[in-house]
């Protein structure tokens, strides 16, 4: 394999787990009832992602450890190229088997490529109720420090995520494996931070149209039913786009310069979605009393565009 100059996520897990279905379902539009029929992975498949200039990565997707496992040296040198690690675990799954594989890949990371992050997804949540879910949330985070203790490490360095690819949990997940290859981010979030600052907003996400994946958000802490609900706005607008935007000539693109959308909903909040590149949306909730004055919004957007832009030509 030739590594390539593209910042690599490596995508590991346990048998089954549903690596490829997270990829397919996030990445290639592939409904989660399809992923049914995906066959195991039984040698590293690299995939790659090119949804603009600045959001172009590659994931590499490994078999099942027990499998098939690279050579020491071949793994040590992906190790030591690797920008982000994914290790997928079945929640509806027995953990004796998977937490000592993570825990050595953990290792592993902390030897080699110590500066970045393995993100565990504690993945097919949706057939748990809510209390089993936290019990085996806390289960894999416990096994697998008490794994770490036995070699004398711990897990700093891991993130962990409840994911299924049945609702909005995997696109949240993604967005923060995605986040630490973006580069300039904080100067992102530094200019997410000034928008809503100057524009009066409640919260404000930059994402990637192509996938649902937010690549940067402001500093302000939210609940997951407020990016439920922003990414549903987009899904709205680009589905109307598609079938209204190309005009009755058939030309023209369902998302270009001119996409925007406003929609109130029923608990009083207003949604606000603008383009701000070809492969990029803005989509902001903010209170009534904010969507009175959408020149100011409109304005404070138009700058951001300019500043977005500056910044990704530098």
């Amino acid at each position: 394999f030739t590594m390539g100059k593209k910042p690599r996520v490596l995508l590991m897990g346990s048998r089954r787990a549903g690596k490829t279905s997270i990829f397919k379902t996030v990445f290639h539009k592939m409904s989660p009832h399809e992923t049914l029929f995906l066959e195991s992975t039984t040698m590293i498949t690299r995939y790659d992602v090119s949804n603009s200039s600045f959001f172009q990565f590659s994931i590499w997707d490994f078999p099942c450890a027990t499998e098939a496992e690279p050579a020491a040296s071949d793994m040590e040198s992906m190790l030591k190229g690797a920008a982000a690690i994914v290790y997928v675990v079945d929640a509806q799954d027995d953990l004796s088997e998977s937490m000592p594989q993570l825990a050595k890949l953990v290792l592993k990371v902390q030897k080699h490529n110590p500066k970045i992050l393995v993100h565990v997804f504690v993945h097919k949540h949706d057939g748990l109720s809510e209390d089993d879910k936290q019990e085996v949330y806390r289960s894999v985070s416990e096994r697998l420090r008490s794994e770490l203790q036995d070699e004398s490490s711990s897990d700093f360095g891991v993130a962990y995520h409840l994911t299924s690819i049945y609702d909005y949990t995997v696109f949240e997940a993604v967005s923060r494996v995605v986040q630490n290859l973006v580069p300039h981010l904080s100067h992102l979030e530094g200019l997410l931070d000034a928008l809503i600052s100057k524009s009066r907003l409640d919260k404000a996400f930059l994402f990637d149209v192509v996938s649902k994946v937010y690549i940067a958000t402001d500093s302000t802490p939210f609940d997951p039913q407020t990016y439920e609900v922003c990414s549903d706005m987009m899904d709205v607008v680009i589905d109307v786009s598609c079938i209204y935007g190309a005009g009755d000539d058939g030309d023209g693109q369902a998302y270009d310069t001119n996409s925007a959308s406003v929609m109130r909903l029923t608990n009083g909040n207003v949604l606000f979605l603008r383009e701000v590149s070809k492969y990029l949306a803005l989509v902001c909730m903010m209170r009534q009393e904010t969507a009175d004055s959408l020149g100011l919004v409109n304005h404070n957007v138009d700058l951001f565009k300019s500043a977005l832009k500056q910044l990704f030509e530098e």
